[in-house]
């Protein structure tokens, strides 16, 4: 059961009809909730129809289960052949970060999460090597290190998997975590990963980004938040910024405007993932926010 003070998400993906708006709308309106904010969006390459409802019970003597609920939505879901998802967004999920040496990520992760911007739980921090350790120690968070090498890349990987399912993680954040997951890691959590690239992408990929973009004498350097799979960088993109460089900039001032820019990037991508803002689109993400 869940309480009529909460928010609740819709989330809905099918192929355009006309109708899927009214046939929604009046869903919520006959089982006594009141829509709160609601965003769509109709991909004209492949007819996909995307929608966002966030709502709220106004019968406050009668909740539904999510199970009845789902059942209900089930016969207006059929109609359309949608994929759809209900989320009660007053419950927390639960995120895993992993790091390796550079903490202005996740030192702006735990901020943000201190301060109560992000609303999840942060049970465990993982990372191949022990220099965040001190930083991580004051939030009383579980810090685990794992180091990585290609002799012990499997087994560690499989602590990995162990740590994940003892701990109910819902997402997993590679807050400049400088190893490549392997394909079945991908797969597991396959729209569950995200990462913070050191750089506007699809330019500059791979090792030493603001070196190559230095080099170039690009005029914006940026990052992207995206989505993990198997090709490396080269999930679906969730957020992106940039800032305006000039010939007056060293190679540390590129560094520095960068490392500024992923920490903002990347707490935006979290913070729309855990209010379920993120739809993946094919290769591409519609994003409501």
């Amino acid at each position: 059961m869940y309480n009529s003070n909460k928010k609740l998400i819709l989330i809905i993906s099918c192929l355009d009809r006309p109708g899927i708006i009214a046939s929604v709308s009046n869903f919520l309106f006959k089982n006594k909730f009141n829509i709160l904010e609601s965003s769509q969006f109709k991909d004209t390459k492949n007819n996909k129809f995307f929608m966002r409802v966030c709502f709220t019970n106004i019968n406050i003597n009668k909740n539904k289960s999510f199970k009845k609920l789902n059942a209900d939505f089930h016969k207006v879901a059929k109609k359309y052949n949608m994929n759809f998802n209900f989320f009660d967004i007053s419950k927390k999920q639960k995120v895993l970060v992993m790091v390796s040496k550079f903490g202005h990520c996740l030192n702006n992760i735990l901020y943000q999460w201190k301060t109560g911007a992000l609303n999840c739980d942060i049970p465990l921090i993982v990372s191949n090597h022990k220099d965040m350790k001190d930083v991580v120690k004051p939030y009383k968070i579980k810090y685990s290190i794992l180091k990585i090498n290609k002799k012990n890349k499997a087994v560690q990987e499989k602590k990995l998997s162990e740590l994940i399912k003892k701990n109910n993680i819902d997402l997993v954040v590679l807050a400049r975590y400088m190893q490549v997951l392997s394909p079945k890691i991908c797969k597991l959590l396959e729209g569950k990963i995200i990462n913070i690239h050191h750089s506007f992408l699809p330019s500059f990929k791979g090792a030493r980004p603001y070196n190559q973009a230095f080099q170039q004498g690009v005029k914006i350097i940026g990052a992207t938040a995206h989505y993990v799979t198997n090709k490396l960088d080269e999930g679906q993109i969730i957020e992106q910024d940039v800032a305006r460089v000039n010939h007056t900039k060293t190679l540390e001032n590129f560094i520095a405007i960068g490392r500024d820019i992923e920490s903002l990037v990347l707490t935006r991508a979290i913070n729309w993932h855990l209010e379920h803002r993120i739809i993946i689109n094919e290769n591409r993400t519609v994003v409501f926010n």
